[in-house]
């Protein structure tokens, strides 16, 4: 019986897998908003009934979509905050992470990118609370030098959001520095790193003369 049930609940994770994967492939072309669930369980190869067995609508499929995407760069930022002293080290390893991030999940960024300000309003408010995370997350790691050279709770959130906003923005920018085949341009991705960590310095050498008020 527990085989039984282990066997369903694989082949149930892999059709759920793989109505995420060919969501992100018709997403390349179009916006969620326009997707059909039709178009989604063709692909995929199953029964639109189907597709309810693992999300409620397509803007669930969305929201779980926006929890994939975002998820791990939270985890590669928090690693790099809590293991790099020194800005320039910080702003080093954040830039390779957003880089190597974009590199792998490209599809990923693409839909962040393109329903951030879309017309799904579940999964614009799923990425904004992501993000806030994200901020929250930031704000905690630079807390504590912050606040003993007087910084307000509220700086330091908005310090940590500015953060974040430039990874988002780097991170579009490093995507768009692939070229109509997918393949990345190195030129175009070594300017886009370089002009990420330049507009991060000037944020940190900002930091070091703000004075809360």
């Amino acid at each position: 019986m527990s085989h039984t049930l282990g066997v369903r609940q694989a082949q149930k994770l892999k059709t759920r897998r793989a109505l995420l994967d060919a969501a992100l492939r018709l997403l390349e072309d179009q916006s969620l908003s326009s997707l059909g669930l039709r178009e989604v369980t063709r692909l995929v190869g199953v029964a639109p009934a189907a597709f309810y067995r693992h999300f409620r609508d397509m803007s669930d499929l969305g929201v779980a979509l926006v929890e994939e995407s975002l998820g791990s760069l939270h985890a590669m930022v928090r690693v790099i905050l809590a293991e790099r002293d020194g800005d320039e080290e910080r702003i080093d390893a954040t830039v390779e992470a957003v880089a190597e991030h974009v590199s792998r999940y490209p599809a990923h960024i693409r839909f962040i990118a393109r329903e951030r300000h879309g017309g799904v309003r579940a999964v614009r408010e799923a990425i904004a609370a992501e993000l806030g995370r994200f901020a929250d997350e930031v704000a905690e790691a630079f807390a504590p030098p912050l606040t003993a050279d007087g910084w307000s709770a509220g700086d330091v959130r908005m310090l940590a959001q500015l953060y974040v906003d430039h990874m988002v923005m780097t991170a579009t920018a490093f995507l768009e520095a692939r070229p109509g085949d997918g393949s990345a341009d190195p030129e175009a991705v070594r300017e886009v790193a370089a002009t990420a960590r330049r507009q991060l310095l000037l944020i940190s050498l900002g930091r070091r003369h703000w004075r809360t008020g």
